[in-house]
């Protein structure tokens, strides 16, 4: 088409255009400015989602927490773990907080130390994206990377590591966000109300990743205390132990898997499995997949965490055989973290989830 055939806009006086209407219909909601950043953790976004579950006549809803500040819903939890212990004396200004995680719990505590006058060190695993890796630099945070596949008794483990980090470091707080329903917390006084309040208290499933355990545990206490009726489904990747330990309450061997931010090598306390009625397990390749087509498809640029919620709601619409419900799922995090990793073609095909 040439350039003269394009629509150009119409000039319009300075008091047209102050005049003109938003074309939704709506006023816009009043601009909120904030002291710090910290403050704008929480109050995402809840979209309904169409193109990938174009043919069900239900409606599906996502909790967009790659809105929060640092990207991810760990913000919420970050803020509350720092807040509560300052509080009662647990850190003390300069001191160092300490953590394992994924990534997106890093970088929350990353934001809080740097706003709070905290150090900041974490033991993440070698899986984790170059691009959080970058983003916890940026933050001043040290990371310490730990062998992915080392079995959880070796000395060089995960777990063993994060221990070794807090025996070694004088002066620091170590929140323990896989063991400390602090967590949980966070997502019952916060997570889960929003819900609730967007849903108008209408909600019939519940679809969440269970990583920490964090999240879906905090929020199903808080809905299922709102209505019991509200069935929750617990989203686990292939590898981890959740899936057998719900299942028959024994402890399978634990085995390598790429998807960050989901499942574990052991039971961990902050995984409330009373609060869940059924788990799913997703394998790499599906949850990668699917954040894809998310990508694609919505326009919701998500990390694989959110690939697999969207596999789990496609199982459950499965099981329901085309009975209307209202589901809510959680996406964590954004796609931009995978840059070089789920949403690399060249990655993808390297482990075998796109065709060369």
């Amino acid at each position: 088409m040439p350039p003269e055939a394009c629509a150009q806009p119409v000039a319009t006086s300075a008091p047209a255009r102050k005049r003109r209407a938003d074309p939704s219909g709506r006023r816009a909601a009043p601009r909120r400015v904030y002291d710090s950043i910290v403050d704008a953790v929480g109050d995402t976004p809840l979209v309904r989602l169409q193109r990938v579950v174009a043919d069900y006549p239900g409606e599906v809803f996502a909790k967009i927490e790659f809105m929060n500040p640092m990207g991810s819903i760990k913000d919420r939890v970050a803020r509350h773990l720092v807040r509560v212990a300052a509080a009662d004396g647990r850190l003390r200004p300069g001191e160092t907080v300490v953590e394992a995680s994924s990534g997106n719990t890093a970088l929350g505590l990353g934001m809080m130390a740097a706003l709070e006058g905290y150090r900041c060190k974490v033991a993440v695993r070698d899986r984790t994206s170059p691009e959080k890796l970058r983003a916890l630099r940026a933050l001043g945070v040290e990371a310490v990377l730990v062998d992915s596949e080392l079995p959880p008794e070796h000395p060089e483990s995960y777990n063993q590591v994060m221990q070794r980090i807090v025996a070694e470091t004088p002066g620091c707080y170590f929140p323990d966000q896989h063991n400390n329903r602090e967590n949980n917390e966070a997502h019952y006084l916060s997570t889960g109300p929003e819900i609730w309040e967007q849903m108008e208290g209408r909600i019939d499933y519940l679809v969440a990743g269970l990583g920490t355990g964090g999240t879906i545990s905090g929020v199903a206490r808080y809905l299922k205390e709102q209505d019991p009726s509200i069935r929750v489904v617990g989203v686990d990747v292939e590898g981890s132990v959740f899936t057998r330990y719900f299942r028959s309450g024994e402890v399978g061997p634990s085995a390598p898997y790429l998807l960050e931010g989901l499942g574990d090598e052991f039971p961990i306390e902050c995984v409330e499995f009373d609060l869940i009625d059924d788990m799913v397990q997703v394998s790499d390749r599906e949850a990668f997949l699917h954040a894809r087509e998310l990508a694609r498809r919505e326009a919701i640029f998500a990390g694989g965490s959110s690939g697999a919620a969207l596999w789990g709601v496609r199982q459950v619409l499965s099981r329901l055989g085309g009975e209307p419900a209202r589901i809510v799922t959680i996406f964590p995090d954004h796609g931009s973290r995978y840059l070089s990793t789920i949403y690399s073609d060249e990655w993808m095909r390297r482990h075998g989830f796109l065709d060369a």
